[in-house]
């Protein structure tokens, strides 16, 4: 099967985890009979410096004609001063907003061989840690109305709209319920529906959806609560529904708690199967070209493309399986590294998952 893959190594040490994940991605084609096909394409802030935009046209339509969208990182401190449409970060909404993603995937679990690392008591973790925040991901305060002025005394006002229709919450709604009829069968929506209208109505229209999905246990839970459920029993969660901001905050929450931000890949997916996958990390600048970066949560991101963009189950159980048993045998990089285990550099760290498909 040939697959077309535009590939956004992005800023920092964008280019150094990707060209893992294309390592590993080309191990899984030797092994498994196909062909991926890279173009290589520009945003973020390698796009300013080249084009003078974050996300440039060509690499929308590129984006848009392929299979699916592997990205690395972008950002950086170089251009922090940027008007916020000039930024890299627009360059991320932008594509999002392009390609119709709605749908944020990101998974939080702790593996056992990195158990010492996680923050939380071992009482609290006993039970495990296993669960799917899915965060709606083109609506809400990011992309609703935003005003910045000042007024006839010389006050200056900024606002911004958290705006949500009820075909969005419902679109997301039935992504999370499908995916937990596949796991734990257990929803939980979270909002702010004592306070905001916009989450009273995502509260009615999740309440409408749960009820197509009888074999699912739902339940509502306000976001302040889910902040403190998370670090006091994490294992009630399975499957975790919520609008765009609150689902970026505790989505980064969730990922400490497993014990490395360069442990967590995502997946933000449309109506079809074109998909775009990246680690939730940033781009660290401050070790970029050092090959220092920890490379999994990418590489675990090209599973989750095999998985849910190309319909490779197999494949994807192969990296996963692969990244379980090099951390299983005490390899680690910098970020996650411990007495006792052996210290590998970004490079090795790929070499070392592709050696074991």
């Amino acid at each position: 099967m040939n697959k077309k893959i535009a590939v956004i190594k992005g800023d920092g040490i964008g280019p150094e985890i990707v060209n893992e994940a294309e390592k590993v991605l080309n191990k899984i084609g030797e092994k498994y009979g196909h062909t991926f096909e890279y173009t290589d394409v520009l945003m973020g802030g390698c796009a300013i410096d080249t084009t003078g935009v974050p996300l440039p046209q060509e690499t929308i339509d590129i984006c848009l004609a392929s299979d699916s969208v592997l990205l690395g990182a972008v950002g950086g401190p170089k251009w922090d001063t940027l008007p916020g449409n000039l930024r890299p970060e627009a360059g991320l909404l932008g594509i999002r907003g392009a390609m119709k993603l709605f749908a944020n995937i990101r998974p939080a679990k702790l593996i056992p061989a990195l158990a010492g690392a996680c923050p939380l008591k071992d009482e609290i973790t006993k039970n495990g840690l296993d669960l799917v925040i899915v965060r709606e991901l083109i609506g809400g305060a990011y992309f609703g109305e935003r005003d910045t002025h000042v007024d006839e005394n010389g006050v200056k006002h900024a606002s911004d709209s958290m705006a949500y229709a009820d075909y969005e919450v419902e679109r997301i709604c039935r992504v999370a319920f499908d995916m937990a009829r596949k796991r734990g069968k257990k929803v939980h929506s979270v909002d702010k529906a004592n306070v905001l209208d916009s989450s009273r109505l995502w509260r009615e229209v999740a309440h409408k959806v749960a009820k197509d999905y009888p074999d699912v246990e739902f339940q509502d839970i306000l976001v302040d609560n889910t902040a403190m459920q998370l670090v006091h029993n994490p294992a009630q969660f399975d499957v975790m529904v919520t609008e765009n901001l609150f689902g970026d905050i505790l989505s980064d929450e969730a990922s400490m708690i497993t014990g490395s931000l360069g442990m967590i890949p995502s997946a933000s997916l449309g109506e079809g199967s074109l998909g775009l996958y990246e680690p939730i990390h940033g781009s660290a600048p401050d070790i970029a070209g050092q090959n220092k970066a920890n490379p999994l949560a990418t590489i675990l991101s090209v599973a989750m493309m095999l998985r849910y963009s190309f319909d490779m189950s197999e494949e994807a159980d192969a990296v996963e399986k692969a990244v379980d048993e090099v951390l299983a045998d005490g390899y680690r990089t910098g970020d996650i590294m411990s007495e006792g285990m052996k210290c590998v550099t970004c490079s090795e760290m790929g070499d070392l998952v592709a050696q074991k498909i």
